[in-house]
């Protein structure tokens, strides 16, 4: 990945990180990322420093922006875009007491990921909680997905090489259609309020079955 594209990636990862709810699944993009930088260890770390900047800034962004003037805006955003208002409220009854280390977890968990940091707001979480706390998740959950593209970037760029643009694309609709299948049956069986925003944020299969539990 070369550093315009890491630049025009992260710029994207902040508007979204920064509440705009953009229905393109972060982790996937993510993934992406360490694909297109595999055998390039300097462009890789590049471009993780991006991605994860680019993620600090924004979450800060957002966390102000829903402690403060428009807070009742940017819930109403989130809520129509998938992220029910009730989940931001019982995640933010759990923040209140959590610190640091209750939202670093809660970004570093796919399914409420998303809404945590609108929830932190909403709970008056202290900054000097807040922001270790947004760092230590997204570090873990953004690196990991960087680094498993990364690791399976070169075997997987020689099998799109070798198999040929007509057969890419239609694995890609198969398996998007399993996978589409599989979180409905999922949402159906085991949690009923498992919304499109979660699975937004859980395109790989390990998130999509942790946050459909």
């Amino acid at each position: 990945m070369d550093l315009a594209a890491a630049l025009g990636l992260a710029a994207l990862l902040f508007v979204k990180e920064a509440g705009v709810p953009i229905p393109i699944p972060g982790d996937l993009l993510v993934l992406g990322a360490g694909v297109a930088s595999a055998g390039n260890p300097a462009g890789a770390v590049v471009a993780l420093v991006s991605i994860l900047v680019a993620g600090y800034l924004g979450g800060v962004v957002q966390f102000v922006l829903a402690r403060g003037a428009l807070r009742r805006p940017l819930l109403a955003l989130l809520t129509r875009f998938g992220v029910p208002r009730a989940r931001i409220d019982a995640l933010s009854e759990r923040l209140r007491s959590g610190g640091a280390r209750g939202v670093a977890i809660a970004r570093a968990t796919p399914g409420i990921r998303v809404p945590a940091i609108a929830a932190s707001g909403v709970a008056a979480v202290p900054m000097q909680s807040f922001a270790p706390g947004l760092v230590a998740g997204n570090t873990l959950f953004v690196g990991a997905h960087f680094v498993l593209g990364y690791v399976v970037g070169v075997p997987a760029v020689a099998l799109i090489q070798s198999a040929g643009s007509a057969l890419l694309i239609g694995g890609l609709v198969v398996f998007g259609a399993i996978g589409a299948v599989g979180w409905l049956l999922l949402r159906r069986r085991r949690r009923p309020d498992a919304d499109f925003a979660a699975w937004a944020d859980a395109a790989c299969p390990a998130c999509l079955a942790l946050a459909t539990r």
